[in-house]
């Protein structure tokens, strides 16, 4: 896997510059799109997994989507913030496949080019910095298609300077599997290219041309779970986004993920976001 290369394709959703006085202060966010934040006064704390980074001035930070986070302040903070979607037919997020720093030291290209997308994007501000006021399905699907009527040349351009930052973390990521061979990386594909279809470890071990037994045993070993694990977790990972995206009943979308059982599904939802489909919609006002 160490030597494919890696696509960037992320769609700007908002950017903008914000002064905050203890304000700041957000528990357990996680979203469909990744956030860039560059500091450049004051400080303040993210809260992410086991882990709580001070953040400092003139640094960049990364919390990729899908990430449970917090964010505390008791002072004066002042920040550019960068909201990007990434766009995925079927294949692993670019998340999955490298581990990226949370925190990189900025410089003055770096600053220039955030300075420089906030002004040929200048209506992406938010109004509101509460995140259930701009993280719901409603504004998603209006940034998208904010960005799907911008002109070409603004969007290749706005593309070019969101690939340049995740690069810059990029330089510092690891992959996340270094040491899976050729049989397992083809497994990985298939799951993804197949995401909404029943998939069956038999398929799967066929696949790698190993037995049944062994083919768990490496797969275990490789991704420290078992292949029914990882299936669930990206399933309900896409069915949080068909959620935002689509206007499918809960059955339709379970149905279309291939599960035979509605019920089913939703225990298992529950079990990896930590509430039902049902709540989730509400939540996000879809």
């Amino acid at each position: 896997m160490k030597n494919e290369r890696h696509q960037f394709d992320f769609i700007l959703l908002n950017i903008g510059y914000a002064k905050h006085d203890a304000d700041w202060n957000w528990k357990n966010v996680s979203s469909p799109f990744t956030r860039i934040h560059w500091v450049r006064s004051g400080t303040a704390w993210l809260h992410t997994g086991n882990t709580k980074y001070q953040l400092k001035e003139d640094c960049l930070y990364l919390t990729p989507s899908y990430t449970t986070h917090s964010y505390e302040c008791s002072g004066e903070l002042e920040l550019y913030y960068i909201h990007i979607y990434e766009n995925l037919e079927n294949t692993s997020s670019l998340f999955d496949q490298m581990s990226f720093p949370v925190e990189i030291q900025g410089d003055p290209l770096l600053l220039s080019l955030i300075e420089r997308l906030i002004a040929i994007n200048p209506e992406r501000e938010l109004s509101i910095y509460d995140p259930d006021a701009y993280d719901n399905a409603n504004e998603l699907i209006r940034n998208i298609a904010v960005q799907a009527n911008t002109s070409h040349a603004i969007d290749l351009e706005s593309h070019a300077i969101i690939q340049l930052l995740i690069a810059r973390f990029y330089t510092y990521a690891t992959e996340k599997l270094p040491h899976v061979d050729k049989r397992m990386s083809n497994v990985i594909d298939y799951i993804h290219n197949h995401i909404h279809c029943s998939i069956r470890i038999s398929q799967l071990a066929e696949i790698s041309c190993l037995t049944k037994d062994h083919f768990i045993r490496l797969f275990k070993k490789q991704f420290n779970g078992t292949p029914i694990t990882y299936i669930n977790q990206k399933k309900i990972e896409k069915a949080q986004l068909m959620m935002l995206l689509e206007k499918y009943s809960i059955q339709e979308i379970s149905f279309q993920l291939g599960f035979e059982n509605v019920s089913y599904f939703n225990r298992l939802f529950k079990k990896i976001t930590g509430e039902n489909p049902t709540n989730y919609r509400k939540r996000f006002n879809i």
